[in-house]
């Protein structure tokens, strides 16, 4: 996940349900098929064997079994630009005729001349601006309604695919894998949480009160005699970095067993996953793939340095997608 605050408290970003149920609840007849042999793989069976395995020290009950996934750069990309913030960008395009005014006035103006990286020099403000403009003032059902009619018909600028269609399909067949063990699986996201909800059931079977994520200010109203829920532009919770515990507490009530990541954003989450008592489990997927994804780390606003050094420090798993994925789109 980006580790822009900004980005990260509201930006990630999948539907026709019909075409991607396959993707999210791939077959277990082969569990992790998609993955190379190696460290990375023998070390997910192995920790999954020891917590389900009965009469051994390391057993948990399933009740306990708590897996928490982050999602952008983990269960799918976010490149060149988090998957909501382009929702974003193409809500402003939509909702420009009813606000003349923007095309006299930054960000909108260049956004609307086709001029992204002018429309995202004004950094965290910006992003701030176009955000709010685009996740407030209508009600949640109203919200939902848009995003799911975007993410059925939006498609990557690079791959020319629906953006449900890049979940990474090594990370479905984990998310696959840990159900069928006994665990289960929340999404814990920088992403708006309402965004995430409208899709994630879809995309990765995590229904949307098992998703966890950037929370903006809901307030209750009367419209008529219809009683509603309304999107406000404050924000209530962002679920980033040290956030993320903080969120898992107010959902969960409870500290999971294992934890996956990608940025120095999941770096708290990850930590606190990992150091409660009995067996843990971290893991983070490294992007080293430049021809199938992207390759970086440190460049800003995605940087993993700091989860990077704490991994190799107390041994949390490290995924190379370039070596250990086989593939890592079902299309592929």
């Amino acid at each position: 996940m980006t580790n822009d605050s900004t980005l990260a408290e509201l930006c990630v970003a999948p539907v026709a349900a019909s075409v991607l149920l396959g993707l999210a609840a791939p077959s277990n007849a082969q569990p992790l098929a998609s993955w190379n042999d190696g460290p990375a793989k023998e070390a997910i069976v192995r920790f999954v064997t020891d917590v389900t395995t009965r009469g051994t020290a390391r057993y948990v009950a399933p009740d306990d079994r708590i897996a928490v996934f982050d999602n952008d750069g983990t269960l799918w990309p976010e490149q060149p630009i988090p998957f909501q913030l382009a929702f974003a960008l193409d809500r402003v395009k939509a909702l420009a005729p009813q606000h003349p005014e923007w095309k006299d006035r930054e960000p909108y103006k260049s956004l609307l001349e086709g001029d992204l990286r002018s429309a995202l020099a004004g950094g965290e403000k910006a992003v701030a601006e176009l955000m709010a403009a685009t996740h407030s003032g209508m009600t949640t059902d109203e919200f939902a309604a848009q995003v799911r009619a975007w993410i059925a018909t939006a498609r990557h600028p690079r791959f020319g695919r629906l953006y449900t269609e890049l979940a990474y399909r090594p990370m479905l067949e984990l998310l696959a894998y840990l159900r069928d063990s006994g665990f289960t699986t929340y999404i814990v996201s920088g992403g708006g949480i309402e965004f995430m909800r409208a899709w994630a059931r879809d995309v990765y079977g995590v229904p949307p009160e098992r998703v966890i994520g950037s929370q903006g200010k809901v307030a209750f109203e009367m419209r008529g005699d219809v009683p509603v829920l309304v999107k406000l532009p404050q924000i209530e919770l962002l679920d980033d970095a040290a956030g993320k515990p903080v969120g898992i507490h107010k959902h969960i009530g409870r500290r999971p067993i294992a934890a996956f990541g990608n940025s120095d954003g999941d770096l708290q989450m990850l930590q606190w996953t990992t150091a409660g008592p009995g067996p843990r489990f971290g893991l983070i997927v490294r992007h080293t793939d430049g021809e199938r994804e992207w390759a970086y780390d440190r460049a800003p606003p995605i940087v993993l340095d700091k989860a990077l050094g704490a991994a190799k420090a107390v041994g949390w798993t490290v995924v190379d997608m370039k070596r250990d994925w086989k593939r890592v789109y079902a299309f592929e």
